[in-house]
């Protein structure tokens, strides 16, 4: 994939030591039970998860297992039944609803399989989006969406619209969104669904550049050779976790 160079966040250490010493998520017996009249089912039972600033962390299992339930619980998209989650020191327990939607705004950049862009506005100005939501003004929004394309090697799109892209073209879109308000994480929900075999690579390539510049990135995804693009491997069974497997250095 040809990119330009991409710029370490100015907040974060591209230092792993440095940027380990900081816990991002901590859950601590982390429950979910859905119930539909006298019908329960325990999504979590009792998680206990800890991913450092700077890790690159893919959670994998079959369907059913409760990997969604936690992606969901991270991207605080939704609250736990019991326990604890705590995200950049945080207590998202806490936090009303107008706070969680900040958090979701400005902590954690999500990118999904579906890619979420409007097709009527141009690239930056859904990259641009988040800010809009944070009130930032508007030259201010179009010099950072562009800054945010340009570090996914998509300057010269700026103008244009989903339709006249890629299906990997609308992913770094979604991407460069996810970055645009410097968040506490990347939050990736089977960010390569939808892409062919090149598409694929080269989301993961930038994922790789991006966490080696230091920033924190969970992957949700059931394939294997995804999740094998991060440094660990959190393997979710039956609403626990099963195993973690350490990828690479």
């Amino acid at each position: 994939m040809n990119t330009t160079t991409l710029p370490t966040p100015a907040h974060r250490s591209a230092d792993p030591a440095t940027a380990s010493d900081r816990a991002v998520i901590e859950l601590r017996e982390a429950r979910k039970v859905y119930r539909t009249g006298e019908v329960s089912v325990e999504a979590l039972r009792g998680i206990d998860l800890s991913i450092a600033a700077g890790d690159y962390v893919a959670i994998m299992g079959p369907s059913g297992s409760g990997k969604s339930t936690l992606m969901h619980a991270l991207g605080c998209l939704d609250v736990l039944t019991s326990g604890s989650y705590r995200l950049d020191g945080v207590d998202v327990s806490e936090l009303d609803d107008d706070a969680l939607a900040e958090i979701r705004n400005l902590k954690i950049g999500f990118v999904f399989q579906q890619f979420h862009l409007l097709p009527e506005l141009t690239a930056w100005q859904n990259v641009a989006l988040p800010l809009m939501y944070a009130r930032v003004p508007l030259g201010e929004r179009r010099e950072r969406a562009a800054a945010a394309l340009d570090s996914v090697g998509l300057g010269g799109r700026a103008d244009h619209r989903p339709g006249e892209l890629s299906g990997g073209q609308q992913q770094r879109v979604a991407v460069a969104r996810a970055l645009v308000t410097e968040p506490t994480m990347v939050l990736a929900d089977e960010p390569t669904g939808n892409l062919d075999t090149a598409s694929t690579e080269d989301v993961l390539e930038l994922f790789d550049q991006l966490n080696g510049l230091g920033r924190t990135i969970v992957l949700i995804t059931h394939e294997t050779e995804v999740g094998e693009h991060a440094k660990r491997i959190v393997w979710v069974k039956d609403g626990v976790i099963d195993r973690e497997q350490v990828n690479r250095a």
